[in-house]
């Protein structure tokens, strides 16, 4: 096996000293595994995406990208959220381009690399447009070409589909699917969508609360792309209701099954 590209070992966060957050959580990802963290509202998965990007410190333990412990933030390791972070202002162009801006690119490098990953997502022809002029899921493919043009080692998401109706959901499932098997990123997704999780990772850490900890790792064994319909994803989906069942969440309903 290659050496872990995500080392997250014994880490422990809390908030002005009140109860962990986040209690002894250990776990190692290979390059371009897609990790689901799934869990209800409050298990820490956010945290624990935060800690992994540099965005928190932890109390006790580390992370480690590629073998170095991560301090700080990095454009090795960038960050995907629900609400697409882009700049009203700036054309589709310019967004995708704002990440690589004093990279030492030469300007033309820098137009080149958007334009390709725009092309990756298929929004070249709406490169001169406002983000206002697009729709939630264009926006969000904005989004996620502007993350790949930086070429980062890992990319979290944070729900990042969350907002979207179920039809651009699963379009956009499809379309980052495609994306990492062609990239061979590595991904480490949030979310409270059993189904998401099926679709797209290689494996699930569901965690459980108070403190937040990982209850269970299960790999998925189904090649990619993934029918939700057959009976091997109805098998996992099943399996990972019925985890939650055994860990006492007492409102799975929370859950988008």
């Amino acid at each position: 096996m290659s050496t872990p590209i995500v080392s997250v070992e014994q880490i422990t966060k809390s908030y002005n000293g009140t109860s962990p957050v986040l209690s002894n959580i250990t776990f190692d990802i290979q390059p371009g595994e897609v990790i689901a963290l799934l869990g209800k509202s409050g298990c820490g998965k956010s945290t624990l995406l935060n800690c992994i990007g540099g965005f928190e410190e932890t109390d006790s333990g580390r992370v480690r990208l590629d073998g170095q412990q991560v301090i700080t933030p990095s454009k090795r390791c960038v960050m995907l959220m629900q609400n697409y972070g882009l700049l009203p202002w700036r054309s589709v162009q310019k967004n995708v381009e704002l990440g690589i801006e004093g990279s030492g690119l030469t300007k033309q490098a820098i137009t080149e690399r958007a334009q390709h990953y725009l092309q990756m997502v298929g929004l070249h022809d709406r490169a001169s447009s406002l983000p206002s002029e697009l729709s939630g899921g264009m926006q969000q493919r904005v989004a996620i070409a502007r993350a790949l043009a930086i070429q980062p080692e890992v990319i979290l998401m944070d729900e990042p589909f969350g907002a979207l109706d179920t039809f651009t959901r699963y379009y956009l499932q499809n379309e980052l699917l495609q994306i990492q098997q062609r990239e061979k990123m590595t991904i480490i997704l949030v979310t409270h969508d059993i189904d998401e999780a099926i679709y797209l990772a290689d494996r699930i850490f569901i965690m459980k609360p108070n403190p937040g900890e990982i209850h269970k790792e299960i790999s998925l064994k189904m090649s990619k792309p993934r029918d939700r319909s057959d009976s091997d994803f109805q098998h996992y989906r099943e399996l990972i209701f019925n985890e939650f069942h055994f860990t006492n969440m007492k409102s799975p309903i929370e859950f988008n099954i």
